[in-house]
């Protein structure tokens, strides 16, 4: 072994503190459960299959963890480890290196800023690293207490050491750990991945022995080797796993990455309650090995695959359903709990109102935070503290014989609240409708401000498709109109996004781009853009001739060739005016190597509105008089002030 040198520290030009990096590492320097998870963490980057922690008795004593991993050499060890903020994924790249022996594995690491690695300092103030590979290997003690820097090597030593791996050790003087709990900590923490596991003084527990263990289930797969579930509740022994959803083990591997999207479809949403608080592992024996591609990244496409899939998604589904009641009940409670002063004092049936919209809220929206659930409540008990049914006993007493009837046979056949729900959209669309014919005849409408933001909410205008909460923008989308429209237009068109995100002021137009995403079936961890919806609205009493439909066109064209599109969408490009020029083309579609990209088509407002009225029965011809009466600038204020489903943001708009 060579002869230890003392390294000197040259650095002058700042000064810190003693122990400045033990006073902002925070939990780390502090919680023992906080700094070892790290430090697995640590060993998990580094590619390791095995971690031994060995924990001390009693202070004064050394606290040891050894891993498996690639290890370092001197000098990796000193860009890497001694670098203050270290940026892993810059320097080492998001993917796990592996020692030769695993090169076909596959990990994500869960490193970002080089924090975790100093975990020992929770235990004292000094602490040594020893890491080996390629034949040699490095020893560094770590200090921290200069004041030139806020840690630095006090010892380096040099060795011959066959293999790979790391061993940390430091002499505990104080936060010393119980090797029991850290050891169910870990491995809840860790569960998701077999190939991975983690040793607390010479013990490790196994899946079938998880403190959060909830279940465990067959999975009744027809005409497929057998395979077995687990649920476990991690947040028992762990505030978190490293991954969450449902992991897949075929023959004590890990499959791909675990999640909530199961094959190409979620099977619930990732930021629910049950999702973070709850994992599930499929484990199978060596009869599926034929399914699993060579790199182990996912299952091979078939009818096996899929009917693993499918029943994994059932059982994930019935969990969350028996699971779930327990977390909706918790929520509503705590926040009835919060209101109950001014709960206490609304009527029985007030009560039984509150509670139940309460209930029916955390269940539709497991991500809805309990301050966001507060004000909903706290809204409802003020209205059922304003309502009074003196309003409606007056307008009972003048009801005629055939109106009670009607009344009678309504409520007969629906609730209140069903019946109102259907009414108010019907009148909203109508009053749509309404809107538009009269904006689009009056020569002194603002059409910018009225008529063009009428059309571009009302997507089902175009056709039943397009009538869907999906359409929305994204950075793709984003990033390609920039590129198609900043050519036409100056910068200050795509400004103004707070009010209407979805529009932007063309020269001669307003235009709004929407689409949809869905889950890649090459790649059911991606979103991709599906389908994208162009709505331009011509300004002024325009004529659609074939200058307008070239121009449209092109925009598709441009959007084809832009190259900043996630997927390959189909675009549906609609150019909207008065009246369309004589021989003009109504519709034209775009082709790629034979396959259909894009499709244009020249409507009219009148067409688009009749097309409507069609759909919707005809409704308006049976109640003319609701909406002749009301102006069009009327109406549109009053749709306007009417809950819709606008587009999310896209590019900002510069009203003129």
């Amino acid at each position: 072994m060579a002869k230890p040198k003392r390294m000197t520290d040259t650095t002058t030009a700042s000064f810190f503190e003693e122990d400045y990096l033990v006073r902002t590492l925070g939990r780390i320097a502090h919680d023992p459960e906080v700094a070892l998870t790290e430090l697995v963490a640590n060993a998990w980057d580094a590619g390791a299959s095995l971690v031994d922690l060995t924990i001390p008795p009693t202070h004064q004593l050394a606290l040891t963890v050894v891993d498996d991993g690639h290890g370092m050499s001197a000098a990796q060890f000193k860009g890497r480890w001694m670098r203050l903020g270290y940026d892993r994924i810059k320097h080492q790249g998001s993917n796990v290196e592996f020692p030769a022996e695993r090169r076909d594995w596959r990990r994500r690491a869960y490193g970002r800023n080089g924090v975790g690695r100093h975990g020992l300092l929770c235990f004292a103030s000094q602490y040594s690293v020893e890491t080996w590979r390629d034949g040699k290997g490095a020893g560094f003690e770590i200090g921290t207490q200069s004041q030139e820097t806020p840690f630095r090597i006090e010892k380096e030593t040099s060795f011959l050491h066959q293999g790979h791996g790391t061993k940390l050790s430091v002499v505990v003087e104080r936060h010393l750990p119980d090797p029991d709990k850290i050891r169910e900590i870990l491995s809840a923490r860790f569960l998701h991945d077999p190939q991975f596991v983690v040793r607390v003084n010479g013990q490790s527990v196994s899946l079938a022995d998880q403190t959060g263990l909830i279940e465990r289930a067959d999975l009744a797969i027809e005409g497929c080797p057998p395979a077995e579930a687990y649920v476990v509740d991690s947040t028992r022994a762990a505030k978190s796993t490293l991954y969450q959803g449902i992991a897949f083990w075929v023959n004590s591997r890990l499959v791909g990455t675990p999640g909530w999207v199961v094959g190409a479809e979620a099977v619930i949403d990732g930021r629910a309650r049950f999702a973070k608080r709850y994992s599930i592992v499929v484990k199978t024996g060596d009869g599926w090995m034929a399914e699993v591609e060579p790199d182990w990244s996912r299952f091979k496409p078939g009818p096996k695959a899929d009917a693993l899939f499918e029943g994994a998604r059932q059982y994930a589904q019935h969990v969350f359903a028996s699971l779930s009641s327990t977390l909706v009940e918790e929520s509503s409670e705590e926040v009835l709990v919060r209101n109950r002063e001014q709960f206490k004092e609304l009527s029985q049936l007030g009560r039984a109102e509150v509670a139940t919209f309460a209930r029916e809220l955390v269940k539709s929206t497991p991500t809805v935070s309990q301050d966001v659930l507060s004000a909903a409540v706290q809204a409802l008990i003020n209205l059922e503290k304003a309502r009074g049914g003196a309003a409606l006993l007056e307008k009972l007493t003048k009801l005629d014989e055939s109106d009670i009837e009607g009344l009678d046979r309504l409520l007969g056949q629906w609730t209140v609240r069903d019946a109102l729900s259907v009414l108010d959209e019907i009148d909203h669309r109508l009053a749509v409708l309404a809107a538009i014919e009269k904006l689009s005849g009056d020569d002194a409408a603002d059409e910018l401000h009225t008529l063009h933001p009428l059309v571009t909410q009302a997507r089902w205008l175009f056709g039943p498709e397009f009538d869907s909460s999906e359409y929305a923008s994204n950075v793709s989308l984003r990033t390609a109109a920039e590129k198609v429209f900043k050519k036409r237009v100056s910068t200050d068109a795509f400004v103004n996004h707070k009010q209407r995100p979805d529009i932007m002021s063309l020269a001669d137009a307003t235009c709004s781009i929407v689409g949809t995403e869905g889950f890649d079936p090459a790649d059911a961890s991606l979103t991709r853009i599906q389908n994208v919806l162009i709505i331009e609205l011509k300004k002024g009493k325009s004529t659609i001739g074939r200058e307008e439909m070239t121009q449209a066109d092109g925009y598709v064209q441009d959007f084809l060739s832009s190259g900043s599109l996630d997927g390959t969408p189909m675009f549906r490009a609609f150019v909207v005016g008065h009246e369309i020029a004589p021989k003009t083309t109504k519709e034209k579609e775009l082709r790629e190597e034979g396959v259909l990209r894009g499709r244009v088509v020249a409507a009219t407002y009148g067409q688009l509105t009749r097309s409507a009225h069609q759909r919707l029965f005809r409704l308006k011809e049976r109640i003319p008089a609701r909406y002749e009466d009301v102006s069009g600038a009327d109406l549109s204020a009053k749709v306007m002030q009417t809950a819709t489903q606008a587009p999310l943001a896209l590019l900002g708009a510069k009203r003129e």
